[in-house]
């Protein structure tokens, strides 16, 4: 059966966006790559059970030990990836691209009389101008027939070239308007030349302009119902954009790089190495850095780079990070005396080079989630850090139970608060609550109002009876189950421990609500996010757990989920004011909502804006504009 796979993935753990992936053996080497479009739907197809898979495929994942996986832009970079991934491991288990092929470019042979331009895989053309590597071949072809309507440049081969001009006859290809060469007769070999340099000039500098006027034309031919002529430039820009817009996966050849990409936490962060050589992503290293220290992202990267280049791996003359390090020099300097050459660290703001790095940072985030959510499913880690609560916060028990609250607002407005709850160090999703502020102060009022609230559930029976009014309206979620006596029974459970977002000022407003409800026996903290420090009541100087402990682990991560419900809510009540502000006005559905919202940004700049202004909006006339204005400054 397919449970006896024990590397198996959960299916939570693997995304679902494009990717390759990569099943190795006990010794690490490379059996199987493979590409999918989602990564998640296609794994799981080799943990089918084994009866149903076919011989091949139940050998290979039987004699695997384990897989991994790296996300991609699209599912063309994921083939390209995929292709360089198999000629460099040379999987047994894969048949795919065993003939070595390499990827098309479009080359124009500067050194001819009359240069050419055409496809090829051949990069050894003299004196030619090569363009890509590109992943469509059609696409290279659709383009040069794009591209010569608009730099009409010579497409024949050099036999046809060279009868034409000895006969001066147009050569065949110009008979039929396919070649605008000097061997058509119609432009000389200076006029050709000049048009070959703007076609080189086109292409080298991908100026866009051709797409943006492509497009315009096929609007308006849509507009006037020509929509032969709007399907035709439709596909041509199509076919330019497909060339234009080279593979994330797939740089110049020339290009030799180590690239990093980083996402990290207060805790711990995720490092990715691309590791470029030709152009071409030839492996993939990750690792997770656990931070002892608040570091910020360059002093991060001396720590990385101390890490990559331990004296088994050199340098290549070019690192790409996310951020310049303060000491810049001196790890430039560092870095050339272990490769005896000089290295240059970049950090690549916009073209091939940032879109590797996002590529390579999108995996960086997956693995720290990854690691999060198998951190804190280890049973043994979260005992450890239930007891290790226990211990820091001197509690009698371990808290099995932990409720955590956060406040969020948008400058004092749509004041909202969350409660999460934990048990046995994992989240009870169905037992997390929101709270509605009509009005507050400041946070630590919403917090007192939230728990005062909330802990009107623990009072004594003989205390009820006087608090129902007062809870009952306000109070988060409704529609939950009910007892007899109408209480909501999941609300009263008891915490062993509640913890706020916030320091000292939070942890006062807490106990005092606390007191005043008159519960006893339930262990309060904080937790300040600057410093990730545990305050307890009355407490001067705050509990510091190690950095890499699992308590402060759990902890963190029940703030952050506590911030994460908050700030969720508090968008949708904000999302739901403001539609609800602006489909009361007559005449404006949603539609207009939304080019409303665009043009001014928020409902903020459409109440200052004057009439004139909002009629100037499309789809805005003076009389909406005017019922506009005066509905929102009523």
């Amino acid at each position: 059966m397919s449970d006896a796979l024990s590397y198996r993935p959960k299916p939570g753990e693997i995304p679902t966006q494009p990717g390759v992936y990569r099943f190795r053996d006990a010794t690490g080497r490379v059996l199987y790559v493979g590409k999918a479009n989602n990564l998640r739907a296609r794994l799981s197809n080799y943990f089918a059970p084994l009866s149903t898979l076919h011989e091949r495929t139940r050998r290979m994942v039987t004699t695997a030990a384990g897989v991994d996986w790296t996300v991609v832009g699209s599912e063309v970079e994921a083939l390209q990836l995929e292709w360089t991934w198999i000629n460099e491991f040379d999987p047994p288990f894969n048949v795919k691209f065993k003939d070595d092929k390499s990827y098309p470019y479009l080359a124009v042979t500067l050194a001819d009389e009359a240069p050419r331009v055409l496809v090829t895989r051949n990069t050894g053309i003299r004196g030619a101008r090569y363009f890509g590597p590109y992943p469509k071949i059609w696409a290279v072809h659709e383009t040069i027939d794009l591209m010569l309507k608009a730099f009409p440049i010579r497409t024949c081969s050099d036999s046809s070239y060279k009868r034409a001009m000895q006969s001066g006859k147009p050569c065949f290809p110009g008979q039929i308007g396919r070649c605008f060469g000097p061997c058509s007769g119609k432009v000389s070999i200076e006029e050709h030349r000049a048009m070959v340099n703007e076609f080189v000039a086109f292409m080298t500098s991908q100026d866009r302009t051709l797409i943006s006027a492509l497009t315009i034309e096929m609007k308006a031919a849509a507009a006037s119902q020509d929509y032969e002529l709007a399907a035709r430039r439709r596909d041509q820009v199509m076919a330019l954009s497909a060339v234009l817009d080279k593979s994330a996966v797939v740089l110049r050849d020339n290009v030799d790089i180590d690239l990093f990409g980083i996402d990290q936490d207060e805790l711990a962060a995720a490092v990715q190495l691309f590791i470029v050589r030709g152009g071409r992503v030839r492996g993939v290293r990750s690792w997770m850095v656990d931070k002892e220290l608040d570091l910020s992202t360059g002093e991060l990267i001396d720590t990385i780079m101390q890490t990559a280049y331990d004296g088994a791996a050199l340098p290549p003359r070019e690192i790409v990070v996310p951020e310049l390090p303060e000491d810049l020099d001196a790890l430039q300097s560092w870095l050339g005396s272990i490769a005896n050459r000089k290295v240059k660290i970049t950090a690549a703001q916009r073209g091939e080079k940032a879109a590797l790095l996002e590529t390579a940072t999108q995996n960086a985030r997956h693995a720290l989630m990854l690691y999060k959510t198998r951190r804190s499913s280890d049973f043994v880690a979260r005992s450890q850090a239930l007891e290790d609560i226990q211990q820091a916060l001197e509690m009698p028990d371990a808290p099995l139970r932990m409720e955590c609250y956060d406040v969020s607002h948008l400058s004092g407005t749509n004041i909202v608060a969350s409660m999460v709850v934990f048990e046995d160090g994992l989240p009870r999703k169905d037992e997390y609550r929101r709270f509605s502020i009509p009005e507050s102060t400041d946070d630590t009022d919403s917090l007192y109002r939230t728990l005062t609230r909330r802990l009107a559930y623990l009072v004594p029976a003989s205390a009820e009876a006087g608090n129902d009014e007062q809870r009952g309206e306000q109070d988060a979620e409704p529609n939950e189950p009910t007892d007899t006596a109408g209480k909501r029974k999941k609300f009263s459970y008891r915490p062993n421990l509640l913890i706020v977002d916030g320091g000292q000022p939070q942890v006062q407003a807490a106990q005092k609500a606390l007191r005043e409800s008159g519960v006893e026996g339930i262990q309060l903290c904080g937790i300040a996010k600057r410093l990730e420090e545990i305050w307890l009541p009355d407490s001067d100087f705050p509990v510091i757990l190690p950095r890499n402990s699992d308590a402060l682990f759990l902890i963190q991560r029940i703030r952050d989920e506590a911030h994460r419900f908050a700030i969720t809510h508090q968008r949708s009540r904000r999302k739901r004011d403001i539609s609800t502000v602006l489909a009361g006005i007559p005449g404006l559905g949603p539609a207009r909502v939304k080019v409303l919202l665009r043009h001014f940004g928020s409902v903020t700049q459409l109440k200052q804006a004057p009439v004139e202004a909002i009629a100037e909006v499309k789809g805005i006339g003076p009389t909406l504009a005017a019922s506009i204005h005066a509905h929102l400054r009523a």
